[in-house]
């Protein structure tokens, strides 16, 4: 076994790795970059080497620095995580030339699958259901229109060399494509250095279901069940679960000796996970393709780990290190059900914007698990787990990607689990930056989710207009009225005990007007909690002051994020913030002669809706623009987003350059 190895990557993988090595007695080597100099995996970490500036592409992506690094501190392995050098043959040749061993797959197996053009045509020759589409070299966007016209729309382009939802555009017409292939390009060059791009057939109501394989170096390879990862927004998986709600014993059989038969044509070791497109519009589930291999471990690999019981990182250092696997294909369990939230810092109440700043204050639902070796060690704290690589304190970088955290739940059942994200994620305090928790909680408590009907379209299909927060039932809206009356006497009771007032002593309001949307309650509170005159049975403990409170109400257990304003409270629970108006009884009634304050006319503006750069201009002063015309082109959190024109207009006067850094809000062009 290995004595020490370096983690080629950071964040969350980083920390995840650190944890196993550690309980193996695995000394571990961290790299870091400039931005991550106070990240808390370069802190668990034994060891840590500085490898330049905060650019991937000057720091984590560059190979010689890691090798450098795994020479002076004397490591013996390493572990690439995901992303970054994971895929990159070059990486592992160059390690294997310097006698370093790489913890994962053989070279030709990352070649043979990491390309996913060559992928396909693999595929094909073993025998496995792929994709209709075109499988070469595609010359430019003539070529690329003539190529999805022959198929037929819609279509997917992809970049070759893509993953984790970048580099893709989904094409429903010609326009699509020649607007996006150019795009496809880029993301794929500046992301992974490489700008092919292969055309494959849009599958209709598909789910996207996948295969955790694990094989080691002496010709044993298993599946380890399925993972549901159909909930995705632009191609980027937001949730996932084990074992998938759609999948049927038969299935799973079918889908895992597949996938393992094409593992073993690859000569495959190691973890991996073979990706399929099944399509739900085929009522016996039969109708599933491949799409592609990823050659690593995969983010949503904890929640495996909680229903098999199995921790695939040391798997991967074991088999790493020669070892043979300790288990057989009937070894492989089903036990319990497990989902994973990943929690972005994006707003999902602005269109889902990437946001970076500074993490003011962030405190995970449970403070950490500790893999101690047992099943339980992988299922967190009574069933909920944080993984994360980030401080209260420190920053969410424009460099890397947007992923805060992942949130594991695990349950007997999948409505726990699914139970047991609603409560964790309202006990997930994030400040300082946009967030997806109400978005990812909303999710959880719909009733399409919890019926397991699922497809990747979910997202678009359900919130076709955006999301403005989850659903507030009448109970519960009944509910935050007697939470924010106690609250609002709570408060006035404190500023009664004021020294120094006129008028001797105070008496604290008991009666209440509470408004939440368009619903107004009376709530009053004196020897029992009346909201419009009926009785709640309410237990809750407030002290002014404090950001959050916990209320028990009929059997209901309320976790509630809560900010003072001017009128109120701002009241955050189960995926939806609520402005509150709390006024005292008697002069509620005066809000009806307030004058209603118009919000300003922005759509003459091209503003910027999160920082970036600014890739390119289509437009100079005196253009005349059309409502919905691409006017920019602006790169964010490795993402290209193309922002349009609200209405016709002419472009009055031009503020910004192709190349220009750009911050939030900042006035691209005027219209007029």
């Amino acid at each position: 076994m290995f004595k020490k190895i370096l983690i080629a990557n950071r964040g969350e993988i980083a920390c995840r790795v650190i944890k196993t090595a550690r309980r193996m007695g695995i000394q571990t080597v961290a790299v870091y970059s400039d931005a991550d100099a106070r990240a808390p995996f370069v802190q668990m970490a034994d060891e840590a080497v500085h490898i330049g500036p905060s650019p991937a592409a000057q720091s984590y992506l560059i190979a010689d620095k890691i090798i450098e690094a795994c020479k002076a501190t004397g490591a013996e392995a390493v572990h690439p995580g995901y992303g970054f050098l994971s895929e990159r043959t070059s990486f592992a040749e160059e390690l294997a030339k310097n006698g370093i061993a790489f913890i994962g797959p053989p070279v030709g197996a990352i070649a043979a699958m990491g390309d996913k053009i060559e992928s396909k045509k693999l595929a094909k020759e073993a025998g496995v259901n792929v994709v209709p589409g075109f499988v070469g070299e595609i010359e430019d966007t003539e070529h690329a229109v003539r190529i999805s016209d022959e198929i037929g729309y819609p279509v997917m382009m992809k970049a070759s060399a893509g993953g984790g939802g970048k580099g893709m555009r989904l094409a429903y017409d010609e326009k699509d494509v020649r607007e996006g292939f150019e795009a496809v390009k880029r993301e794929g060059l500046n992301s992974f250095g490489d700008d092919r791009v292969f055309i494959e057939k849009f599958i209709l109501n598909p789910r996207h279901i996948e295969i955790q394989i694990l094989g080691d170096q002496h010709g044993n390879i298993l599946y380890l069940n399925e993972r549901e990862c159909s909930i995705q927004r632009r191609h980027q998986k937001v949730v996932e679960e084990a074992p998938s709600p759609f999948v049927t014993p038969k299935m799973r059989k079918a889908m895992g000796e597949q996938c393992v038969a094409l593992s073993r044509a690859v000569g495959y070791y190691s973890a991996g996970t073979v990706e399929l497109i099944v399509s739900g519009a085929d009522p016996t589930g039969e109708s599933f393709y491949f799409l592609e291999m990823n050659t690593r471990l995969q983010v949503e690999h904890p929640v495996t780990e909680a229903i098999t019981g199995i921790d695939l990182v040391e798997q991967m250092i074991r088999v790493a290190a020669g070892e043979k696997l300790a288990m057989t294909q009937d070894d492989i369990g089903i036990d319990g059900w497990s989902i994973e939230n990943r929690v972005y810092a994006e707003d999902p109440y602005r269109g889902f914007l990437p946001s970076t700043g500074r993490l003011v204050r962030y405190q995970p639902p449970v403070e950490g698990w500790t893999d101690d070796g047992e099943a339980n060690g992988r299922r967190g704290v009574d069933g909920v787990r944080v993984d994360d690589g980030v401080y209260e304190g420190g920053e969410v970088s424009m460099f890397y990607d947007p992923m805060i955290a992942k949130l594991v739940t695990w349950g007997q059942t999948r409505d726990e689990a699914a139970d047991k994200q609603i409560a964790a994620l309202d006990s997930f305090e994030i400040e300082g930056l946009g967030h997806n928790i109400d978005f990812v909680s909303a999710i959880m408590q719909h009733p399409r989710f919890r019926s397991g009907e699922l497809t990747t379209g979910f997202i678009a299909e359900e919130y076709p207009d955006g999301f403005h927060g989850a659903a507030t039932s009448n109970e519960t809206a009944r509910d935050l009225a007697a939470i924010a009356g106690f609250i609002a006497t709570a408060r006035a009771d404190r500023a009664r005990q004021v020294d120094q007032q006129l008028n001797g002593e105070l008496e604290p309001p008991y009666d209440w007007s509470v408004t939440i949307g368009d619903r107004i309650f009376a709530v009053a509170l004196e020897d029992d909690v009346l909201v419009d005159g009926d009785p709640v049975d309410m237990g809750c403990s407030y002290t002014p002051g404090d950001r959050m409170v916990e209320a028990h109400i009929a059997g209901q257990t309320y976790t509630v994020k809560i900010e003072p304003t001017r009128t109120g409270l701002k009241m955050t629970t189960r995926g939806a913030i609520h402005q509150v108006r709390v006024l005292p009884a008697h002069i509620a009634h005066l809000t009806q002669h307030m004058i209603e304050k118009v919000p300003p006319d922005l759509s003459k503006f091209l503003i910027c809706p999160m920082p970036g750069l600014l890739v390119s201009l289509s437009v100079a002063e005196g253009d005349k623009v059309e409502a919905g015309q691409p006017l920019a082109v602006v790169e964010a959190m490795k993402m290209e987003n193309i922002l349009r024109a609200e209405k016709s207009a002419t472009v009055k006067k031009v503020n910004a350059k192709a190349g220009d850094s750009l911050a939030v809000d900042a006035v691209i062009l005027e219209l007029e």
